[in-house]
């Protein structure tokens, strides 16, 4: 069991190691990344402008030695802008497909909710599905494709509130806040000593972790052992959330699902072969923010999703 635990580290000890090399003090978002990476997951990302959200997915991506493609969302964004056109050629007199972005290993879908509802569903079959269909044709897309997509908590002028089936295919919400005072003056001087790369940060990390050992590490995360006790923990958390007053809408039985899959995902880079409580109760609030929604007395009570959720995870019997 040792040889095992040290040789599913390895990768990913490398691959976070080399995050930290350009992003200062998020620690935690790496974390969930990495997540939601070996499970398979796609992540939206809250945070205001400059917080390093494009940075990561970018170092993401050079870590990965991938593919990596950047949608930026406008109102006049179009289906066909992100998945691709048929292209007539006059020479062949023939239709030939021109992919879009989404044909990537690491897609940033950069303020995801200034886009209208068509084009929203357009990378809703996507994320979902893993191909896109034009005009009839199925095309299969990356079997590691990753969408990370960012939105502004701050702005919502011009905007388009995301539904709640589109939230619901992110297995997890990750905040990005501000970082304290003592690593923002270690970011600026880890920036300064960049040199001429502090364009473009993400050209100092190296590949460490390509595609097929990715799909492998996803493959392993898959067969991690989870006793009856934490399913059923699960299962507590997910019904439990129905039925709290203070939100309006709880988690889906998918909630469920991706809390398990991320579970077994952070076992994974933990190195161990099972699931304790603890991996499905630290991960609990990232996968089910999302999904839930307050009532409207407990928003004008100041309440927050976290602390609903607080309150929830302290009800749920912990099992031993």
């Amino acid at each position: 069991m040792e040889s095992m635990e040290a040789e599913a580290g390895s990768p990913l000890d490398s691959l976070r190691a080399e995050l930290a090399r350009v992003v200062e003090g998020q620690e935690a978002v790496i974390e969930s990344l990495m997540v939601a990476l070996v499970a398979g997951g796609h992540v939206l990302i809250e945070g205001v402008p400059g917080v390093a959200k494009t940075l990561i997915a970018r170092s993401l991506a050079a870590a990965l030695g991938g593919r990596f493609s950047r949608i930026q969302f406008t109102p006049d964004l179009m289906p066909a802008d992100i998945t691709g056109v048929n292209v007539f050629e006059p020479k062949t007199a023939e239709f030939r497909f021109r992919p879009g972005p989404l044909f990537a290993d690491i897609v940033l879908a950069d303020e995801i909710n200034r886009a209208p509802a068509k084009t929203q569903s357009a990378l809703l079959e996507a994320m979902q599905e893993g191909q896109v269909s034009i005009d009839g044709v199925t095309h299969p897309l990356s079997e590691t494709l990753t969408v990370l997509a960012t939105q502004n908590p701050i702005e919502h002028e011009g905007t388009y509130p995301l539904p709640e089936a589109q939230l619901d295919r992110f297995m997890m919400k990750v905040l990005v806040d501000y970082p304290d005072e003592e690593t923002e003056r270690a970011m600026l001087e880890r920036m300064h000593r960049l040199g001429a790369n502090v364009l473009h940060p993400e050209k100092v990390v190296e590949t460490v972790l390509d595609t097929d050992r990715l799909l492998s590490l996803r493959a392993r995360s898959h067969a991690i052992e989870v006793d009856d006790a934490v399913i059923r923990y699960i299962v507590e958390i997910v019904r439990v959330s129905r039925n709290l007053p203070s939100l309006a809408l709880g988690a889906s039985s998918r909630a469920g699902v991706m809390l398990l899959r991320a579970a077994k995902a952070r076992a994974e880079l933990r190195g161990t072969t099972y699931v304790t409580p603890d991996d499905v109760r630290e991960l609990a609030p990232s996968v089910l923010r999302h999904r839930v929604q307050l009532t409207p007395e407990a928003e004008i009570e100041g309440l927050t999703p976290d602390l609903c959720l607080e309150s929830l995870l302290k009800q749920a019997t912990v099992p031993r």
